[in-house]
């Protein structure tokens, strides 16, 4: 282990911050100060250098203002919402000088393509409004209105879907752990609301009836990309995210994750480290260093064994 803990820490500053304070006995000093490079070196400070003086990175909020609107299923992943979130997975420290002026730039700059709504308000689609809330919390940015839209747009079994209409649709995995992931962060950052607390369970319980990855009326699959280990994640589901969201959710376990866990610790290599399986393509503002699909990832191992640890202590 001290061998994977040593490449790990010969990456990124984004991820060396939080290997001391995930899977090492490092003091709140050491891993406070190495988080503090994250906005002035590597990834967090190149992602930082690329936003324009309007708040927007790429010429837009969801899609970049060179990608053609009669495309619409074009993913890419270089405008403001998904640079936002990078940030945020970055974990760049929120007091920081340049990061408190860049969220402002978008607090004050930016608007959704929807119907031009203020990007901490959100817009309509629960995958798109799950990820802004989590940047709302992390940011110390007002995000009330996109709880309330996640509250409103929940569906009678628990989860959410991006492309219903009338309330009536069965929920799908990808939104529903990004509405997750921003209630659990709304809830930490300022306390939550009783309806906030009583919507999050119920989405949890969605995912967890169904062993996280299977459907709930024949047990079945529910697809094959759901076991592949991917990073970023941008807007999709994988086991290792959902995972990762009860590490947090749930400190002290449930047994419905179990199927899960084994899975992931079934892919652990004998090197020690975790490969990324599944690259969601698109265009990228740059390459991170190291992170090449079928190949070990430090992003991806990081996120496993912390899950491990988690899991080994909630046993």
């Amino acid at each position: 282990m001290d061998e994977v803990i040593d490449y790990l820490l010969q990456g990124d500053p984004a991820i060396r911050w939080q290997v001391l304070r995930d899977l090492t006995d490092a003091g709140e000093a050491e891993v406070l100060a190495e988080r503090a490079r994250v906005a002035r070196e590597g990834w967090g400070a190149q992602l930082l250098a690329l936003q324009a003086a309007d708040g927007r990175w790429d010429g837009g909020t969801y899609r970049p203002g060179w990608a053609h609107p009669d495309r619409p299923f074009f993913d890419a992943w270089t405008a403001t919402h998904f640079s936002v979130q990078s940030l945020v997975e970055f974990g760049v420290d929120p007091h920081d000088h340049a990061v408190h002026h860049a969220i402002a730039l978008v607090r004050d700059n930016v608007r959704w393509e929807h119907d031009g709504e203020r990007y901490f308000d959100g817009e309509v689609e629960p995958c798109i409004n799950g990820v802004a809330l989590s940047s709302a919390a992390y940011f110390g940015q007002e995000g009330h209105r996109i709880a309330d839209t996640l509250l409103r747009t929940q569906l009678p079994d628990g989860g959410w879907n991006c492309w219903d209409e009338d309330g009536t649709s069965p929920s799908s995995f990808h939104p529903t752990i990004c509405a997750l992931e921003g209630l659990r962060a709304w809830e930490a950052a300022t306390g939550g609301t009783g309806a906030t607390e009583a919507a999050r369970h119920r989405g949890e319980e969605y995912l967890l009836d169904r062993a996280l990855l299977r459907r709930k009326s024949d047990g079945t699959l529910v697809d094959p990309r759901f076991t592949m280990l991917s990073s970023p994640v941008r807007w999709y589901y994988d086991v290792l995210r959902a995972l990762d969201y009860f590490r947090l959710a749930r400190p002290a376990g449930d047994d419905r994750c179990a199927e899960a866990i084994e899975m992931l610790r079934s892919k652990q290599l004998p090197n020690g480290l975790f490969p990324l399986e599944l690259a969601h393509e698109g265009a990228t503002l740059f390459g991170m260093q190291g992170e090449h699909e079928g190949f070990p990832s430090r992003w991806v191992t990081l996120r496993a064994l912390r899950v491990l640890r988690w899991a080994g202590a909630a046993a």
